[in-house]
């Protein structure tokens, strides 16, 4: 296991380990829940944000509901980014519609083994200002 991944454990003890293992349909809505009442996302930057590609090339921006989550990625083809936070205002209002209008999916939740959700836009904006309505 890596120096990142073995950080990140001990940062976030059991419940870290526990939600990376969940099946991506569950860490979805672990995102959506964390994301609505922390009211921020996490994204990896380097010189730019980091971009993941689909099976089938589609770019995606990959996201996360915390810092800890996005620092268990920043290795392999993401060496040397690090997590960087940005409100769910600018996401909702600025780079979803941003994504969308660049054909850009947003990737959510992404763990060292497993590719996360790329729901569309609206899905994705839909869930988040319910969960917002809830709170």
């Amino acid at each position: 296991m890596s120096e990142q991944i073995i950080s990140a454990i001990k940062l976030g003890g059991q419940q870290l380990a526990a939600v990376v293992t969940l099946a991506g349909p569950e860490r979805y809505e672990y995102f959506i829940r964390r994301a609505a009442e922390a009211r921020e996302v996490w994204g990896l930057y380097q010189d730019g944000w980091a971009l993941a590609k689909t099976d089938d090339g589609t770019l995606v921006f990959p996201m996360w509901p915390a810092n800890e989550y996005a620092t268990l990625c920043a290795e392999f083809e993401w060496d040397g980014y690090d997590a960087q936070a940005f409100s769910l205002e600018e996401l909702i209002e600025e780079l979803l519609p941003q994504l969308e209008e660049d054909s850009v999916l947003p990737g959510v939740f992404y763990t060292p083994g497993d590719k996360g959700i790329t729901p569309t836009v609206a899905q994705l904006i839909g869930d988040l200002e319910d969960e917002l309505r809830r709170n």
